[in-house]
């Protein structure tokens, strides 16, 4: 355990696309190991992304995002997982400009990294229109 924790000392909490195990294999070259948690003060919406590399890799132009609530009864289910410096910085690349990555603290009480909604205040980008919302 003590290895494991030394190669992948960084968390990453996801509620969406890098779950999958083929997005895994493209970005990281590994499927990952993670635990269910939870998100709190946050509520899960949708956004249309527009990079044609990262609808390839998903296979879809909706992906989930999260933004802040402020109230910590909500909260989004996800799988948080223990990666590389490395891996940490091949999920930036792959995340578009509509996300952000921040540090959180989980309901169980772990630190991670996740990516959120960049302008919280601005509507996402709705799969209806393609248009920002």
């Amino acid at each position: 355990m003590a290895n494991a924790e030394a190669a992948y000392p960084l968390r990453l909490f996801s509620y969406g696309t890098l779950r999958e195990p083929k997005v895994q294999m493209a970005n990281f070259g590994r499927r990952l190991d993670g635990q269910p948690d939870v998100l709190p003060g946050y509520e899960l919406t949708m956004v249309e992304i527009i990079d044609p590399e990262v609808v390839t890799v998903s296979g879809a132009a909706v992906h989930p995002i999260v933004r802040p609530t402020g109230n910590p009864d909500d909260g989004v289910e996800g799988t948080v997982f223990s990666i590389s410096a490395a891996e940490l910085a091949a999920a930036d690349d792959y995340e578009v400009d509509d996300y952000t990555r921040v540090q959180v603290i989980l309901r169980s009480g772990l630190d991670a990294w996740v990516y959120i909604q960049a302008d919280p205040l601005r509507e996402p980008r709705s799969p209806d229109s393609g248009l920002p919302g």
